[in-house]
């Protein structure tokens, strides 16, 4: 069976030539060393799928008695270490634990909830709940709850439920009537049914909610944005808003979190490394032409400039810390060989001008 979380449209596919207990001893040598061979680790690491990492961490457990995420977090440090780890966390044990710590301390990240409920598939969502309950001991649900209120926490906990109708054929009629729930919910009425919304968006489909949206614009004259935007407030319509936008869009909603991520006085590094570790095997190649397509200038060179901006690593005597760094992160976000590639060819970047968005 296909893994719910690999794409079409990914950076990263699996190796041609794939040796688990190879890599893993190669691997194993890279971190026993005098010193870590880095390099080694991102060569290893970044041009193998997240299935094949999870073999190599079965075969280091094996061979070393040692866990592969722990021996990293040991012989790493920074933005790669965390990069690292993340690339040998299973897909759905990853989205578990950045909802977690979305959910950590003294205050909600709401706009990392918002990323990873708006935009997972009902299948993926139902994998994540799992994988929380493994890892914490506690439903996802009973978490959200705690930390979240109103209807926020109602959209947020069906969403969670992975109910979305996964049906990729659409009902003309259904759209129609949805679209008049809707437009009776909101525009047309003093005061809004929020629960019509939060049925309508987190449980239809993908493909009927895009019908939808359409009918509600004839019968409206707006857009279901412009009319969310007007009738909603707080976190619930950021929420809804970012459900039509992956519903519109997906890859275009991933460009616009990174260009906010990336933009004004530091790095939102939570968000960048989720969004690239998470979607390099789903549409990575889509979210980059969508943001070279708004924002002028491809990812790659903005995260590089990020990168260097850094003010701890503004230091002269650091150069060559940097250039690994840039280098480094670079290549774990964007990953290595091309798909179809043989063994060891000619080195890539994803955005190197030898390879164009198809």
């Amino acid at each position: 069976m296909a893994s719910v979380w690999v794409g079409t449209r990914g950076t990263i596919r699996d190796y041609t030539g794939f040796n688990a207990s190879k890599d893993a001893e190669t691997v194993r040598k890279a971190i026993r060393g005098i010193g870590t061979d880095e390099k080694t680790l991102i060569n290893i690491l970044t041009e193998r799928s997240n299935a094949q990492r999870q073999l190599i961490a079965k075969e280091y457990r094996a061979a070393s008695g040692k866990d592969l995420k722990d021996d990293l977090k040991s012989d790493l440090s920074g933005n790669l270490e965390r990069v690292m780890v993340a690339l040998v966390t299973p897909p759905a044990v990853f989205d578990a634990k950045q909802l977690k710590k979305s959910m950590k301390g003294s205050g909600t990240n709401e706009k990392a909830l918002i990323e990873i409920l708006a935009s997972r598939t009902s299948k993926q969502m139902k994998e994540v709940s799992q994988a929380y309950y493994t890892v914490y001991k506690k439903s996802l649900g009973d978490d959200l709850s705690s930390d979240t209120s109103g209807d926020f926490r109602k959209a947020l906990l069906t969403l969670a439920d992975g109910r979305r109708d996964e049906n990729v054929k659409v009902d003309e009629h259904l759209a129609k009537k949805d679209a008049e729930v809707l437009y009776n919910a909101g525009e047309k009425k003093w005061g809004t049914d929020e629960d019509k919304f939060t049925e309508i968006l987190c449980l239809r489909s993908i493909p009927q909610l895009k019908l939808t949206f359409a009918e509600y614009r004839n019968i409206s004259k707006k857009t279901i944005e412009e009319s969310i935007q007007g009738e909603m407030s707080g976190h619930f319509e950021d929420l809804l808003i970012a459900i039509v936008q992956c519903v519109n869009n997906t890859p275009a909603f991933f460009a616009e979190r990174l260009h906010q991520s990336l933009k004004g006085a530091g790095t939102d590094e939570f968000t960048l490394n989720r969004i690239m570790v998470s979607r390099s095997e789903i549409d990575l190649l889509d979210i980059r032409a969508e943001y070279k397509k708004h924002y002028g200038c491809s990812l790659y060179s903005a995260i590089k400039t990020c990168i260097w901006a850094a003010p701890q690593l503004a230091k002269v005597s650091l150069k060559d810390q940097v250039d690994l760094q840039v280098k480094s992160f670079l290549r774990a976000m964007f990953g290595g060989t091309p798909p179809g590639r043989g063994k060891r060819p000619k080195r890539y970047f994803l955005f190197s001008p030898e390879r164009k968005v198809q």
